[in-house]
C-alpha cells in the first residue's frame, strides 16, 4: 500500500522503522523481530538509508526481502547523499524495478566526521527538491517526509523549520512522519502549527521505546529532542538495571501513547531499533490490532 492511500479516514497506520544490520547475524536477528512484529499487520515498514548514501542498494534489498517474507509494503529511505542527479535517478529506477513502492524522502545527514551537511557537486541540496524529483519522474512512488516538532537542530527557529516542512509537502510528500518525542504537548503544538500553516497532510507521530538511559541520552543530543527530567531521573535511578530501565521506558511510552490515541493521531511511527520487544509490549497493553482504533 502506498503512503497516500493508508490515512484514509477510519484507518488508523501502523509504522516501523528498522536499519540495515552489518552482519549476517544481525539479519538473522532482525528477521526474527520483524516476524514478532509482522502480526500486528504494520501498514509499512521502513528500512533507513546510511550517512553518505553507504547502504543505498542494501536498503532496497532489505525491503525486497521484507515484503517477500513478511507480505508487507516496504518503505525505502533515500537522502540528496545519494549521489549525483543522475545517480540519484539511477537509484530511484532500481527501487521501482525491485518492486518498492514508497520512498522516505530526506535531505541526509552529514556522514561521520563531517561537521555539516554538504551539497554533493550534481546533487541536491534541499529535501523538497528530492520530493519533487520523484513526484515530477517517478509519481508511482508513495511519498514520506520528516518533521520536527521540537525543531530540527540546524533550523534558526520553528517558523523557520515549519516554512522547510512546508516546502516538502508542498512538493509532493503525502504524509509527515516526526522525530522521535515525549511530551505530547510539543506535538500536538506542532499539528496545531502544521495546520495554520495548511499543511493538509497527516501528520504521524514518531515514537521511540527507551531501551536504555544511556542511549536515550546519547540520541536525544544529537537529535534535539527534550527528555523530561521527572523521566531521566527515573531511568537514571535504574540505570545499572537493564530489566528496570526496560519497564521504565515501556510504561513511559504505553501512556504516552494512549495520550496520542485519544488525541485523534492518524498512526504512529514506531522506531524500534531492530528489536521486537518494547514494541510488541506497548501495542499488547493497547489491545492493538488494525482494526481496534
Amino acid at each position: 500500500m502506498r503512503i497516500g492511500q493508508i490515512y484514509r479516514p477510519g484507518n488508523f497506520g501502523l509504522s516501523i522503522e528498522i536499519f540495515p544490520p552489518k552482519t549476517t547475524d544481525g539479519d538473522e536477528a532482525l528477521w526474527d523481530n520483524i516476524g514478532r512484529l509482522a502480526r500486528f499487520r504494520p501498514a509499512f515498514i521502513s528500512c533507513t538509508y546510511g550517512a553518505g548514501g553507504s547502504t543505498r542498494h542494501r536498503t532496497v534489498e532489505l525491503c525486497q526481502e521484507l515484503q517477500k517474507r513478511f507480505q508487507v509494503a516496504a518503505t525505502a529511505h533515500f537522502t540528496c547523499l545519494g549521489g549525483t542527479l543522475d545517480e540519484l535517478r539511477e537509484w530511484l529506477q532500481f527501487a521501482r524495478a525491485s518492486g518498492i513502492s514508497n520512498i522516505m524522502a530526506l535531505r541526509g545527514d552529514a556522514p561521520a566526521g563531517q561537521q555539516e551537511f554538504r551539497q554533493i557537486d550534481g546533487g541536491l541540496r534541499y529535501a523538497n527538491e528530492l520530493v519533487e524529483l520523484i513526484r515530477e519522474e517517478f509519481p508511482e512512488f508513495g511519498i514520506g517526509v520528516a518533521g520536527y516538532p521540537e525543531k530540527h537542530p540546524e533550523a534558526s527557529c520553528l517558523d523557520t523549520d515549519l516554512e522547510n516542512l512546508k516546502r516538502k509537502v508542498d512538493a509532493g510528500g503525502q504524509a509527515v512522519f516526526t522525530q522521535l518525542f515525549f511530551v505530547n504537548d510539543s506535538f500536538l503544538r506542532f499539528r496545531d502549527r502544521c495546520d495554520r500553516a495548511g499543511i493538509e497532510v497527516p501528520i504521524v507521530p514518531g515514537i521511540m521505546p527507551i531501551l536504555s538511559f544511556a542511549q536515550i541520552r546519547r540520541i536525544t543530543s544529537m537529535c534535539g529532542a527534550h527528555l523530561p527530567a521527572t523521566l531521566a531521573e527515573r531511568l537514571e535511578a535504574v540505570q545499572d538495571d537493564k530489566d528496570a530501565q526496560f519497564e521504565v521506558g515501556v510504561e513511559f511510552a504505553i501512556e504516552q501513547c494512549r495520550g496520542l490515541i485519544d488525541e485523534g493521531v492518524p498512526g504512529m511511527h514506531f522506531y524500534v531499533l531492530n528489536r521486537s520487544q518494547a514494541c510488541e509490549t506497548i501495542l499488547d497493553a493497547l489491545n492493538y490490532s488494525p482494526a481496534s482504533l
